[in-house]
């Protein structure tokens, strides 16, 4: 893989080789980025996959907070709206771990 560089002013990261004149994300010029060591690149390359899984699970969170908006809608019997219910706490506390684990990664240049 080709060197990461990080923009300077906003935190963007791609291939050195990728890289245009400008920032695609701030327009910062060129000579604003620097190359990642390769401890750093490994951390982003390595962390790239889970925090996609991270987001895949927030989204499936907020598709079950949804269904049970639905299903306590419908209210076909009280035991039912009761799993409904659940199901959307359950959820908000899964999808605030995974954010919570997100901001980790960033804090640790795991993006």
């Amino acid at each position: 893989m080709e060197k990461l560089v990080k923009c300077s002013v906003c935190g963007y990261v791609c291939e050195e080789n990728k890289l245009g004149t400008n920032c695609p994300k701030c327009g910062a010029p060129k000579e604003k980025f620097e190359v990642l060591s390769d401890e750093a690149a490994d951390k982003i390359i390595n962390s790239d996959r889970t925090n996609d899984i991270h987001m895949d699970m927030i989204n499936l969170c907020m598709a079950i907070e949804s269904l049970g908006d639905e299903g306590e809608e419908i209210a076909l019997d009280p035991n039912c709206v009761s799993v409904f219910k659940k199901a959307q706490d359950m959820a908000w506390e899964l999808k605030q771990m995974c954010k919570a684990e997100l901001a980790g990664h960033m804090s640790k240049g795991k993006w």
